[in-house]
């Protein structure tokens, strides 16, 4: 295989058509497998191009599991999934150290005996059915890419992504993470009901006898190559700065700018590293070329999508998965039906219809929807 581009060269028009056109080509190996999902699919491959992890939210049968570990498939990495239940253990993930006696010496020494965590891919299934002690127990993997067992560090497989699962409507015997935990999700992704056609297409293959083989697409090299080329993926500083007003007017810190909706319905603002998800998110985005459909009307107002420069569409259409789990709405928010996805979009419109060059059209969207 030729070599990536070095971390300083340029991303020139002819890279970008062969990663897209590599990236549709595995999204051709998971519709061997996955039904529809368009914009589930998308987002996932976000953060496997950021390099981040990902929470996928929905309600059991929506193929979440089967989602990921075909996309594993595709990777061409290693692969383990962890069913978290209320007994399992911290070193169930992490792994344990075990005593061993050395036959010749007769002496005894601490020998670590990895978990399942140690894997390129992990699918963390029910994340929120197991107690916190358990799911602290990635915070450590998921931050630093590290184990410490005793006084030993032990590094975890590069790359390395956290996929997990929960179920929004089973409340009885979970644990909900808690939010240093959330942020550390790139993303958080709503897996919604298939649509009619999809699910006839679902039962047909499914009841059938199913002869899909799925093909490794990438190598660990070539997905180092998109990662890499995702960091040098051309933006603005007024792009930045859009992602910036999106974050920073979440946060009621008696700013005059700050919407009178958030100072009514949101309880806590998001961090800092939301900003920068959304703007490693949205290169990733540009590098995909393609807008989620929930969200291509703002990239319609703004102009095509999958040029070779990040554009404000590029953020609003990643906006919703990247701020949903960090924005903590209050008992009032709840009491009005306002969930986080309300908040996202009344902001991009707010922001649109009061600095964007997309002005009234966007915000006229925003109150169509």
């Amino acid at each position: 295989m030729e070599d990536g581009p070095s971390p300083t060269a340029q991303l020139t028009p002819d890279d970008l058509q062969r990663y897209r056109n590599t990236l549709a080509a595995l999204k051709a190996e998971l519709a061997k497998v996955i039904v529809g999902q368009e914009d589930v699919i998308d987002q996932l491959l976000i953060a496997l191009l950021c390099g981040g992890h990902a929470l996928l939210v929905g309600v059991p049968g929506l193929a979440k599991t089967l989602l990921i570990s075909t996309l594993a498939k595709t990777l061409g990495l290693s692969f383990n999934r962890i069913q978290f239940t209320p007994d399992l253990m911290p070193s169930d993930i992490t792994g344990t150290e075990v005593i061993e006696e050395d036959r010749q010496s007769g002496q005894r020494k601490l020998r670590f005996v990895p978990g399942p965590v140690f894997a390129n891919v992990i699918l963390a299934d029910e994340i929120n059915r197991t107690p916190p002690k358990t799911q602290a127990a990635l915070l450590e993997a998921m931050q630093e890419k590290q184990v410490t067992a005793g006084m030993t560090i032990h590094r975890l497989p590069s790359p390395f992504f956290v996929l997990a699962t929960q179920n929004p409507i089973e409340q009885e015997g979970t644990y909900p993470l808690p939010e240093a935990q959330l942020d550390r999700f790139l993303l958080c992704i709503k897996v919604d009901y298939p649509s009619e056609a999809e699910e006839f297409e679902i039962v047909r293959r499914t009841t059938g006898i199913s002869n899909a083989v799925i093909n490794p697409v990438l190598t660990p090299q070539l997905l180092a190559e998109l990662n890499n080329a995702v960091r040098q993926m051309p933006v603005a500083d007024h792009v930045i700065s859009y992602a910036l007003k999106l974050a920073r007017l979440t946060r009621k810190d008696g700013t005059a700018a700050v919407p009178e909706f958030v100072r009514e319905f949101v309880g806590w603002g998001v961090g800092p590293r939301a900003s920068q998800s959304l703007v490693l998110a949205a290169k990733a985005k540009a590098v995909l070329g393609k807008v989620a459909k929930e969200n291509r009307e703002f990239a319609e107002l703004a102009g095509e999508s999958g040029g070779t420069h990040v554009t404000e569409a590029d953020v609003a259409s990643v906006a919703t998965p990247v701020l949903r789990h960090r924005l903590v709405c209050n008992f009032h928010a709840e009491a009005e039906g306002i969930t986080p996805e309300t908040i996202v979009r009344r902001l991009i419109g707010h922001v649109a219809a009061s600095a964007s060059p997309l002005s009234g059209n966007a915000a006229r969207l925003i109150r169509a929807s």
